[in-house]
C-alpha cells in the first residue's frame, strides 16, 4: 500500500515532538502505558452497561515484551482497539486525541481517562526508528496495521489479531556515543521506568522476567552432589496499581506508612507526622503528607530542591513540583494526585493556573493545622520537630515583609528565662500579669549570657519573664510581627506589642522615676558631652538609666534597628556600614559614676576619656560585641592596676 503523509503542517509538528517537546526520553514508556491504560478503560466502562462485553476489571491488562536481539519492544493492551478509521484519524492527524474525545463524550465524573493532546504516541519516535501499531476494535472483525518510520509518512495494511486491543512494537535504535537506547530494553531499566512513572496506573502492567532457582536434588543424592541451578522465567506484574494515598487512612497501618515513606522518600527513620488530605469539589485532589524526623545534611543550602511528587490520574508528572508548598513548610515531603490539573502538551510541566492555586493553599492551611495538633497533642514530639526545623518557620513568618506571620505565629517556639523551656507566645501571654506592657525578649548567642543582662534582669526582678532569643533570625521575625492578641482587662481583644530589654523605654519606669532620671541626666550635661565627644561617634547619646541596677554601664538602642539585629546584618554582604544607634546608659548609684564626677570636678579630661573608652568597651563586652580595640583596653585596665 502507497505511503500516506501526515495531515497538512503535521510533519513540522512530528519534527517537533520528536526533538522538542519531551526533555526526557524515557517519558515515551509512561505515555504509551498511559494510553493503554485508557484504551482498557473504555472498554472497561463499557462492560458496566453492556453484559455482552463478558469481561470485569480483573482480565484486563497491559503487556510488556522484549526482544533484545531484535531491538524490539512491545507495548499490548486489550481494550477498546481502533477501527482503521480511528487509527488514521488518531494516528495520522497528530494531536487529535480519541481519549479527549471519550472524555467530552462521557461526562460520568467517576470517568478518569489520562490523555487529553494526542501526542504522546508520538514520543515513541524518541526511541525508535518505526514504529509499527496492530489494532483490532472491540466488536470488528477486522484488524489493521499502521506504520511509520518517522516525519516522512505511514502506511495502513490489513493486519491478523485474533482478540480486541492494540500492539505497538517499537524498533529500538542502536546506542550513540550520547543516548543509551539499550536501556529501553533491559528488563532492569523498564521495570526502573515502569515504577518510577506508572506504578499507580490502575490495571497490572506485566512482563516476563527472569530468575534463578536450584534444580531439585536427585534421589538418591550422590556424595559429591553439587547444587545445581537454572533459569526460568516468569510473568509477573510491575506495578503496584492501587496508590496508598487513595486507601482510607483507616485500611493502612503506621507501619506501612512508614515503609512507604522510607521507600519512596530515601529515609531511615519513620516520619514525624502523616497527614492524609483528599479534597473535592473546587480542587479535586488526594495527598499523602509527611513531616520528617530529622532535616536533610543540605536543607539550609542552595541545593536543596523543595516539591512534592505530582501524580495526574496515578501517573507521574514532576518528581518534585515546587509550586504546591510555600518556602516555610520546604521540608514537608509527599505526593499529590489529581486529574484536574492544567498540564502542558508534555505533561511534564504544570500551568501555573487557579486550579494549582487552590492546592497549594489547601495544603499550606492543612499542614499548618496538622502541626498545631502536633504542638497541642504531642509536645515533645513537636519540640524535637522545632529542632530540626522551627529556623524555617521563623524565616517564613518574616519574609515577604511579614505576610506569613499571622498564619505562622501560633506554630513559633522560644526560651523562657523564668520557665526555663520553649513557650509559645500564647503560653508567653497567658501568664502575663495584668499590669504587664509588653512582651519583652533578648536576643543574642547563649541563653545564659542573655539571661544575665542587666536589663533581661531588672525585668525578670519585677517578675515578668523574657524570651531568650539566640539564632539570627528570631529578633526579624519578632520586629515583623509587631504585637501579638491580648485580651485586656474587660476581656476586649487587643495586642500587646514585643519590647527589646536593650531598647531605651521598657515601660517599667514610674513617671516620678522617668523624671529623676531626665532632671540626673540634664543636671550631668556637661559631663554626658565631654563623654560622648570622647568616644567619637561612637554612641548617639549618653543618659542616666533607669534600669540599671547593680550594674555601673551598659548599651541600648535608640531606633528600630537593635544591637543584635546590627550584628546579624554586619555578616551580611555590602552590610558592613550597618550600625544601630548606639546610647551609653550610666547606673548614677554606682560608685564607678562617683569617680567619673570628680574627674570632671578636677579637670582631668584625660582621665575622663579614659574612662569613657574602658566603660563604653564594658557595655560592649556585655552586649556580646567585639572591643574595638582590645589592646588598649587591655592596657588601660592594666594601668588602673599601677
Amino acid at each position: 500500500m502507497a505511503k500516506k503523509e501526515f495531515q497538512a503542517e503535521s510533519k513540522k509538528l512530528m519534527d517537533m515532538m520528536i526533538n522538542s517537546i519531551y526533555t526526557n526520553k524515557e517519558i515515551f514508556l509512561r505515555e504509551l502505558i498511559s494510553n493503554a491504560s485508557d484504551a482498557i478503560d473504555k472498554l472497561y466502562y463499557k462492560s458496566l452497561t453492556d453484559p455482552s462485553v463478558g469481561m470485569n476489571k480483573g482480565d484486563f491488562h497491559i503487556l510488556i515484551t522484549r526482544d533484545k536481539d531484535n531491538r524490539i519492544l512491545t507495548i499490548e493492551d486489550n481494550g477498546i482497539g481502533m477501527t482503521k478509521e480511528e487509527l488514521e484519524q488518531n494516528l495520522g492527524t497528530i494531536a487529535h486525541s480519541g481519549s479527549l474525545d471519550f472524555k467530552k463524550d462521557n461526562k460520568d465524573e467517576n470517568i478518569d481517562i489520562i490523555g487529553q493532546f494526542g501526542v504522546g504516541f508520538y514520543s515513541s519516535f524518541m526511541v525508535a526508528d518505526k514504529v509499527t501499531v496492530i489494532s483490532k476494535a472491540y466488536g470488528s472483525d477486522e484488524a489493521w496495521q499502521w506504520e511509520s518510520s518517522g516525519v516522512d509518512g505511514y502506511e495502513m495494511t490489513p493486519a491478523q489479531k485474533d482478540t480486541a486491543g492494540t500492539q505497538i512494537i517499537l524498533h529500538i535504535k542502536p546506542d550513540t556515543e550520547t543516548d543509551h537506547y539499550d536501556n529501553f530494553l533491559d528488563e532492569y531499566g523498564i521495570v526502573a521506568i515502569v515504577k518510577k512513572y506508572s506504578d499507580y496506573v490502575r490495571y497490572p502492567i506485566q512482563m516476563e522476567r527472569q530468575h534463578e532457582r536450584q534444580k531439585p536434588e536427585p534421589d538418591p543424592k550422590p556424595e559429591d552432589y553439587k547444587p545445581e541451578w537454572e533459569s526460568y522465567t516468569e510473568l509477573e506484574t510491575l506495578n503496584s496499581m492501587v496508590p496508598i494515598w487513595k486507601k482510607q487512612k483507616s485500611e493502612v497501618t503506621d507501619e506501612e506508612y512508614a515503609s512507604f515513606y522510607k521507600e519512596k522518600f530515601n529515609d531511615y527513620t519513620d516520619p514525624a507526622r502523616v497527614i492524609v488530605s483528599r479534597t473535592e469539589g473546587t480542587a479535586n485532589y488526594n495527598a499523602l503528607l509527611f513531616v520528617p524526623s530529622h532535616r536533610p545534611y543540605d536543607f539550609y543550602t542552595k541545593d536543596y530542591e523543595k516539591g512534592l511528587a505530582l501524580y495526574a490520574s496515578g501517573v507521574l508528572i514532576m518528581e518534585k513540583c515546587a509550586d504546591l508548598l510555600p518556602d516555610y513548610f520546604s521540608f514537608v515531603k509527599g505526593i499529590v494526585d489529581s486529574q484536574d490539573l492544567s498540564l502542558n502538551i508534555s505533561r511534564e510541566m504544570l500551568q501555573k493556573d487557579n486550579q494549582l492555586k487552590l492546592i497549594h493553599n489547601a495544603l499550606e492551611k492543612k499542614i499548618k493545622n496538622e502541626l498545631h495538633a502536633m504542638l497541642a497533642n504531642d509536645r515533645q514530639k513537636y519540640e524535637e520537630f522545632w529542632k530540626e526545623f522551627g529556623r524555617q518557620i521563623k524565616f517564613g513568618a518574616y519574609s515577604d515583609y511579614g505576610m506569613h506571620a499571622e498564619l505562622l505565629r501560633d506554630l513559633l517556639l522560644f526560651w523562657s528565662a523564668k520557665e526555663q523551656k520553649m513557650v509559645t507566645l500564647q503560653e508567653y501571654v497567658d501568664k502575663m500579669p495584668a499590669e504587664q506592657k509588653y512582651i519583652y525578649f533578648a536576643a543574642g548567642d547563649s541563653t545564659d549570657r542573655l539571661a544575665k543582662l542587666p536589663a533581661a534582669e531588672l525585668v525578670m526582678d519585677k517578675g515578668y519573664d523574657v524570651l531568650l532569643l539566640t539564632e539570627d533570625v528570631d529578633e526579624f521575625c519578632l520586629q515583623i510581627l509587631r504585637s501579638y492578641p491580648r485580651k485586656d482587662a474587660e476581656g476586649k481583644d487587643g495586642t500587646v506589642e514585643f519590647k527589646n530589654v536593650n531598647s531605651g523605654d521598657l515601660g517599667l519606669e514610674t513617671e516620678e522615676e522617668k523624671k529623676a532620671a531626665e532632671d540626673a541626666t540634664a543636671e550631668n550635661k556637661a559631663l554626658f558631652d565631654t563623654m560622648k565627644d570622647a568616644l567619637d561617634g561612637k554612641v548617639k547619646e549618653v543618659k542616666v538609666s533607669t534600669r540599671l541596677k547593680d550594674h555601673p554601664v551598659c548599651l541600648s538602642a535608640d531606633g528600630p534597628l537593635s544591637i543584635e539585629m546590627e550584628k546579624v546584618l554586619s555578616k551580611q554582604p555590602g552590610s558592613e556600614g550597618v550600625k544601630s544607634d548606639k546610647v551609653l546608659e550610666l547606673n548614677v548609684n554606682h560608685p564607678v559614676f562617683a569617680v567619673l564626677k570628680a574627674a570632671q570636678e578636677a579637670g582631668d579630661t584625660d582621665k575622663l576619656k579614659k574612662y569613657s573608652a574602658l566603660l563604653y568597651a564594658q557595655a560592649q563586652l556585655i552586649e556580646g560585641l567585639p572591643v574595638d580595640d582590645p589592646a588598649a583596653y587591655a592596657e588601660a585596665v592594666c594601668s588602673l592596676m599601677k
